[in-house]
């Protein structure tokens, strides 16, 4: 199937998702909240949100030299920098899930220390800029926020446990070589980059903008009634940076690079929310799993529920963004907040398939201890957050 094809398919669905004919239908069940679920995705959060995310996103992966990230993981950098840049990698190179899996392996075998490497394979497809966007959006900014700073700590905590418990195994194993990536150039300054990227942040921001609350006025309101003329701006002067700045073949490499994304995520996602909604049902709405079940299992801020909400996650397979639908309809149906965010923590990075193959890259025994690690590190943060938001 040829990609204007594809490209096709998915707009037609996109718009009967968009247009779903829901009030027609007199009956209130799993099926009609799946549909509701999925149109109200729809229109809230594809045009504006995901739209610009995967055009950032795909500039990312196309402008922004991996290898200028991937250099500071070797053997002979500051551990601080090691650990610096591999905790915060997932934003600038918008890895998911099953990308971050080749690049993990090929940092290790080439002689990344397990500490950086470890760090860099949990805080890739925790901290991916789409993620973060979605969960903010969806979920509301305290779990955005939460999963930002849990992801960036709890990676590095999880990484240097892991060069800690393995030093000795370690040490033989950086004897024999170093890991070396060559210096790469870049056509354009930096300057001119972070204004591209900042543009595009600029769009996606202010598109965004949450209405004000009758107690908000001064600047925020200002902003709300004036954002599409902000967004304007930012859109002209993202053109006159396309337009001057940049080659024909980077352009097409671009929006190549941005369909990606969207090929391989929207269709997922749409997926995602349709389960979500038949299974959980929308804030209110039953779905098949009755809200008492959830409630019994994750509801409060207890151990149990933390625990138990991070080994789910943990094994469970999350296609990249459908954890946040899925943790939507949880939440209406009684998921503590303590529990969604250990499940936000521990799902996207981990799975019975991502632990197989991380098994095939660093044996056994170092997978156990870090699926260990990541689960009880999960319950931790997800107790301090219940607390914290009660």
């Amino acid at each position: 199937m040829s990609n204007r094809s594809r490209f096709l398919i998915i707009v037609v669905l996109f718009l009967v998702c968009y247009f779903l004919p829901t009030g027609l239908l007199s009956f209130r069940n799993p099926v009609f909240e799946a549909l509701a679920l999925v149109k109200w995705y729809a229109r809230r959060h594809v045009v504006l949100c995901l739209v610009p995310a995967f055009f950032i996103a795909g500039a990312i992966s196309v402008f922004i030299s991996q290898a200028s990230v991937i250099r500071y993981f070797g053997t002979q950098a500051r551990k601080i920098v090691a650990y610096s840049v591999a905790s915060v990698s997932g934003s600038i190179l918008a890895v998911c899930s099953c990308t971050v899996l080749p690049l993990f392996s090929g940092i290790y075998r080439r002689g990344a220390g397990l500490g950086p490497a470890i760090t860099f394979l949990y805080s890739g497809p925790a901290i991916n800029i789409l993620a973060i966007i979605f969960t903010a959006r969806v979920l509301g900014w305290q779990f955005g926020f939460a999963r930002v700073i849990g992801a960036v700590i709890f990676s590095v905590v999880v990484g240097l446990l892991m060069h800690l418990i393995f030093l000795k195994e370690e040490k033989r194993r950086h004897s024999q070589g170093n890991f070396v990536v060559p210096q790469k150039g870049t056509e354009r300054p930096l300057w001119k980059n972070a204004l591209y990227f900042g543009s595009m942040v600029g769009i996606l921001v202010f598109a965004n903008w949450a209405r004000p609350t009758s107690a908000d006025t001064g600047a925020w309101a200002a902003v709300y009634y004036f954002r599409w003329i902000i967004v304007f701006l930012f859109a002209l002067l993202l053109t006159y940076i396309l337009v001057k700045w940049f080659k024909k073949e980077e352009i097409n490499r671009w929006v190549f690079s941005s369909w990606g994304f969207a090929l391989q995520i929207l269709p997922l996602l749409f997926l995602g929310v349709l389960v979500a909604g038949f299974l959980l049902g929308r804030v209110g709405h039953e779905g098949v799993i009755p809200s008492g079940i959830v409630e019994d299992l994750v509801g409060g801020n207890s151990l149990f529920a933390n625990f138990f909400a991070s080994v789910f996650g943990a094994f469970m397979y999350f296609a990249t963004l459908t954890e946040v639908p899925i943790l939507k309809g949880l939440l209406g149906s009684g998921m503590g907040k303590g529990p969604a965010l250990a499940l936000l923590l521990a799902g996207p990075a981990l799975s019975l398939p991502n632990m197989l193959v991380i098994r095939s890259v660093i044996g056994t025994r170092k997978t156990i201890v870090y699926v260990s690690l990541v689960i009880i590190m999960s319950t931790i943060s997800g107790i301090i957050f219940g607390i914290l938001v009660r």
